[in-house]
């Protein structure tokens, strides 16, 4: 009997002056693919301190993150299942730091630019633009709607 277990990752949207802050990654094919902040629960991890971790990592950037918005559940055409849990938030300062080396570039791009980006095939998965399209519609949940011991 085989077991069924899904990926449980963290994705963080991040909006200053009306762009979204992004990674850009090289993933093994022809072009580089765009993605929130995003990454990894590691084990002992809360689920918000891995969305900071993960935006610290990623783009050198520290955030706050105070809204939540929601689990998103996404299938991959391979069959992996991620449960990601989908952040909120704003830039507070660049930190200078090294990023992580799976990590291209840092952009802030607006929708349109993303838009393109998704007419291109350049995006890591369709939550990428599901995620800014719900913080644009002020689709969010208390933090406190995490329940975590």
């Amino acid at each position: 009997m085989s077991r069924w277990t899904p990926y449980v990752t963290v994705a963080s949207v991040v909006e200053r002056a009306g762009a979204f802050l992004m990674v850009e990654e090289d993933r093994g094919g022809p072009e580089t693919l765009f993605n929130q902040p995003a990454g990894h629960l590691e084990p002992g991890e809360r689920i918000r301190d891995a969305a900071l971790r993960e935006v610290r990592e990623e783009t050198a950037w520290q955030v706050a993150l105070p809204d939540y918005l929601g689990l998103y559940v996404y299938t991959t055409a391979e069959g992996l299942t991620f449960h990601s849990h989908g952040f909120s938030g704003m830039a507070l300062a660049h930190l200078g730091s090294e990023l992580d080396p799976a990590i291209q570039a840092v952009h802030w791009l607006t929708l349109e630019q993303l838009e393109g980006l998704e007419r291109e095939g350049r995006l890591r998965s369709p939550l990428v633009l599901r995620r800014i399209r719900d913080v644009l519609a002020g689709r969010f949940y208390p933090l406190d709607a995490l329940h975590e011991r």
